[in-house]
């Protein structure tokens, strides 16, 4: 018996199952839904952005990962074998990009678990769960001050005036710790201080600057790690 093929048939496939399979409304409403969680991760991150260097590319990205995430999210939530392939395909993925600060990495691993959840239909939970996020962001970032903590480098050739050293800082920061001390071969010494000042009060380095043998006195910002 000669089969025949006709039209119909040849679009009868597991493509087009999947295609009739896939609902608009559903899509749309998590899209929209990682959408707006985007926004306003957006807006929490410039908020509360307390560095020098806004980046605004890369608080765009967040609501694009958002997103993303979610129609990653949507597209493997019904089918095993697509999710395979796609741990499998995404795990070739390297990401040169470099995280400087940790909040910025917090925001991230935000992002993707909001486009997780808005993909995977959990609407009342990312949404409840964002706003709870943004909120603890807000209140801990900007309404609680934080002593920064700065390094003091300090150049000298005269082992003398160490004391007159720890004088002045003592009198003038709130806590005070040597983290290094190096002696040159022409006789230089270098001495770092990890200090906290007084209510951002730095005029006392202009009195340890007027220091008799001391050739320089620099402050840098701190982060907390020290390679000596």
């Amino acid at each position: 018996m000669e089969s025949l093929t006709n039209f119909s048939d040849i679009f009868k496939s597991s493509f087009m199952e999947k295609t009739t399979s896939f609902s608009l409304t559903d899509s749309l409403i998590g899209l929209t839904v990682s959408f707006i969680i985007g926004l306003f991760i957006y807006a929490v991150y410039k908020k509360t952005f307390s560095g020098v260097v806004y980046s605004h590319s890369f608080n765009v990205s967040l609501i694009i990962m958002t997103m993303a995430t979610a129609l990653i999210i949507m597209g493997i939530s019904s089918n095993v074998l697509l999710s395979l392939g796609m741990v499998g395909a995404l795990s070739i993925v390297r990401f040169r990009t470099p995280i400087k600060d940790p909040m910025d990495l917090v925001y991230l691993f935000w992002a993707i678990v909001s486009g997780i959840l808005a993909g995977a239909g959990f609407i009342p939970l990312v949404i409840l769960g964002s706003i709870l996020i943004g909120l603890v962001m807000i209140l801990f970032i900007n309404k609680i001050s934080v002593e920064n903590p700065y390094l003091l480098v300090i150049k000298y050739s005269d082992p003398s005036i160490e004391k007159s050293l720890e004088h002045i800082i003592k009198q003038n920061v709130s806590k005070h710790a040597v983290k290094s001390k190096s002696a040159m071969p022409n006789y230089d010494l270098e001495i770092t201080y990890e200090i906290r000042v007084k209510e951002q009060d730095t005029q006392f380095i202009n009195s340890i600057s007027d220091i008799e043998s001391v050739k320089s006195a620099i402050m840098l910002s701190y982060d907390g790690n020290f390679t000596a």
